[in-house]
């Protein structure tokens, strides 16, 4: 029987798990007719694969072979219904306002008694003679309920394969191991895939995890499994069992403080249109929902660790000041003052009674007392006890105290600065010290806010602010070249894929979407093949019938500063054409819409950027395992007349899955550079009800952001000359070969690239 965690893990690296030794594939060996049939099946859904794999899937049983089809069939969802609203939607159906206001007081006469010659529909609305063309829908025009489904979506209409390589054990071994080494923030596919691992592989004792979001995960699975003395030891810090249980009480990794989860419960369920009290019914059932309440064989556990800490009773009260009141809460739900006095909690006494007596002081408020008090020496060697948190607020204290002493101070512990910390100064330093430019924030509940530049700015002029840059650059650029000349390695030679030089490093985005198909970081490029791109949603798999209103919609922006949208309340704009506004789903299946853009017509028109974005009307975030994407393909893409159906696996360039605690009520998901022909992935979410809502300020904000990014190649490029590596083309006579292929899993990047 085949391990489908293994097989989905493998999926999101492009490849297929196979249990077989690399040495034990005959590569001569004859291809059975069950397997060309199952390369067939892959290949209508645009994937092809490479002759080992091809030949490792020879020594597969038949039946894991229709194991794995089905699979591949539930992850792109081909047995979902992907019908929309308008049959042969690409044609107008020339509906507009003046038949939804018509519709509507057809409605209200009916129900008072008076005739209206119409057709009645399922859903109980009166449309009337000479409105909607009825012989276009596959429902309601007025209220958006879907009548009729489709089971059937296009197949290999795609002009260009994705090829698909062979995974065995090993190779997922490795991808497990990168995953929990992994020096950056797991995303949401990376810690999909290391839970999914974690159910397969046993944990080793060997590897350290320098992350503590992905410490929570191994936590988790050693509790499950009953070792609580081995979870207890990858808790160091009463943060880390503080993160724990907050997880494991909501799901998010990072800590939420409880009145900013209920504040946005509240915000999310207000409605545009129909004030009601949802947002306060809606604060208060999250308020119940973020109750503790905990077993008595919990509360041990978590007294136990407490004792166990490696801590002082000083540091450990010290270490939980920030979450104060969250602990005051915990304190009390585990019952931690009654164990504190039973025998063997002496420590666990000693540290509740520091902590409630507050007799400590903490590091961070010695930091603020000597930057408001202006002691610029006592404020930098504090801050040298601490190099992250220097790192972190270096660019503050420059501008305060000049950058000839802080960067000074700050070169004396550089080498204990992670590296992802320095890529990230050397990031931002560009627009952090530009008096014109605005930054970005993504706060933990989703959206995003602008930043106004740093006041302190204004007493330095532009040539000070140069040389700051510049100091930083040169301080970056030779801490990493020394970070590489530290590693050992016999290598001469290197090949560094062309496209590794346009992806980004992954550091500093948390992208909460999973990808399960494909491993990208945000901000690759992607290449439009065709004249025609076609996003599309689809949402309310697994659901019961019920109202459930999610939007498509793009915003296109034009030379002359004007802008479209094509929307729900706009289907057809220049260049583009949706169809139509669903606003409910059927039972279990979902529904689908799309919009198509036109690239000539958006080219004749001048048009620069089309942004793509997808939001959750209805009242909430965006509906779990909702996925978008888009397609593209150099032939064109057909569409039903019968159905609308316009879905083809084959042509999916990207999509990406809403994990089940995301909590984006709108989210761009991609940008279309109309001149460049190119569709740069992103992950920016908004708070707002429509497309109404994105601001385009913060969106450029994030596009110039991540094109300041450094990019894998440079930094490849970095190692190569400090490492004196000879760069080849060739990757057959390199010693070291950095592929797209190896690129794909970002953990195994970062650990590369950040290994001491």
């Amino acid at each position: 029987m085949m391990n489908s965690a293994l097989f989905t893990t493998a999926l999101r690296h492009q490849a297929l798990f196979v249990d077989i030794c690399r040495e034990d594939i005959d590569l001569t060996s004859e291809i059975t007719p069950v397997v060309t049939a199952f390369v067939a099946r892959l290949r209508d859904n645009g994937f092809c694969v490479t002759e080992e794999l091809l030949h490792a899937l020879c020594t597969v049983p038949d039946k894991d072979l229709a194991q794995m089809t089905q699979l591949i069939n539930d992850i792109l969802g081909v047995e979902l219904n992907w019908a929309p609203l308008v049959r042969g939607w690409q044609v107008p159906t020339g509906e507009s306002r003046a038949d939804h206001l018509i519709t509507l007081f057809a409605n209200i006469l009916a129900a008072d008694g008076q005739e209206v010659h119409g057709t009645r529909l399922p859903c109980g609305h009166l449309i009337p003679d000479g409105t909607f063309p009825l012989e276009r829908y596959n429902g309601c025009p007025f209220c958006g309920r879907p009548f009729h489904t489709a089971d059937f979506v296009y197949h290999g209409q795609a002009s260009k394969l994705k090829p698909l390589r062979l995974f065995t054990l090993e190779d997922l071994q490795r991808v497990f191991l990168s995953l929990l080494s992994s020096p950056t923030p797991l995303d949401a596919t990376q810690a999909a895939s290391l839970r999914e691992l974690l159910a397969v592989f046993p944990f080793p004792t060997d590897v350290t995890i320098p992350m503590r979001e992905t410490s929570m995960l191994v936590v988790q699975a050693l509790t499950e499994l009953g070792r609580d003395d081995e979870a207890g030891r990858l808790l160091q810090t009463p943060t880390d069992i503080l993160r724990y249980l907050w997880w494991q009480h909501t799901g998010h990794l990072l800590i939420i403080k409880p009145r900013t989860l209920i504040q946005h419960a509240a915000q999310v369920n207000v409605h545009r249109w129909q004030p009601s009290e949802q947002p306060q019914l809606a604060a208060r059932q999250k308020q119940q929902e973020l109750r503790l309440h905990y077993s008595r064989r919990q509360c041990r556990l978590v007294a136990t660790w407490l004792c166990a800490l490696p801590l002082t009773p000083q540091q450990a009260a010290e270490n939980m000041n920030p979450h104060r009141g969250m602990w005051v809460r915990f304190i009390r739900a585990l019952r931690l003052t009654e164990y504190a006095r039973k025998p063997g909690f002496q420590r666990l006494a000693a540290l509740l009674d520091i902590f409630y007596r507050q007799d400590y002081t903490t590091w961070q408020g010695r930091v603020d007392a000597a930057r408001d008090q202006k002691q610029k020496e006592t404020l930098l060697a504090l801050l040298v006890q601490r190099p992250g948190l220097f790192a972190r607020c270096l660019f503050s204290t420059i501008l305060r105290f000049g950058p000839a002493d802080t960067l000074a101070a700050f070169r004396t512990v550089i080498d204990k600065v992670p590296p992802r910390l320095l890529i990230s100064l050397g990031d931002a330093a560009d627009s952090y010290f530009n008096t014109h430019e605005k930054r970005i924030a993504r706060p933990l509940t989703g959206g995003t806010h602008r930043l106004e530049p740093h006041p302190l700015l204004a007493l330095y002029n532009k040539t000070e602010l140069q040389d700051i840059i510049s100091r930083i650059h040169q301080l970056y650029l030779k801490a990493m070249e020394q970070h590489f000349q530290s590693q050992q390695t016999n290598a001469k030679t290197i090949f560094i894929h062309p496209q590794l030089h346009h992806i980004p490093i992954s550091v500093g985005d948390r992208a909460t979407t999973i990808q399960d198909t494909s491993c990208a970081l945000m901000g690759t490029r992607f290449p439009v093949e065709g004249d025609a791109v076609r996003l599309f949603l689809q949402w309310g798999k697994g659901l019961p019938a019920q109202p459930l209103d999610m939007d498509l919609s793009c915003r296109i922006f034009f030379e002359d500063g004007t802008g479209e949208d094509c929307a729900y309340f706009n289907l057809t704009c220049t260049g583009a054409k949706h169809s139509g506004d669903i606003r409910e789903i059927p039972d279990q299946v979902g529904t689908a819409e799309y919009i198509e853009l036109n690239l000539p017509v958006l080219t004749h028109a001048t048009a620069q950027y089309v942004v793509f974005t997808c939001n959750a009307y209805t009242r909430g975030t965006l509906s779990p395992n909702l996925v978008v994407g888009w397609m593209n393909s150099e032939y064109p893409m057909q569409v039903s007349n019968e159905t609308g159906v316009a879905y083809d696996p084959s042509c999916v360039q990207h999509s990406v899955r809403i994990s089940e605690n995301d909590l984006s009520k709108g989210l761009i998901f991609g940008v279309l550079d109309v001149a460049a022909r190119q569709i740069i992935w992103l992950e920016m979410p908004f708070t707002s009800q429509t497309i109404h809502g994105i601001n385009t300020e913060s969106l450029l904000a994030l596009l110039h952001k991540l094109q300041n990014k450094t990019t894998i190649g440079q930094l490849l490029s970095i190692k190569a000359q400090a490492q004196h590596l000879q760069i080849t083309e060739d990757p057959e006579h390199a010693d070291e070969r950095y592929t797209y292929e190896w690129a794909l899993n970002p953990a195994e990047v970062s650990t590369l690239l950040f290994a001491q």
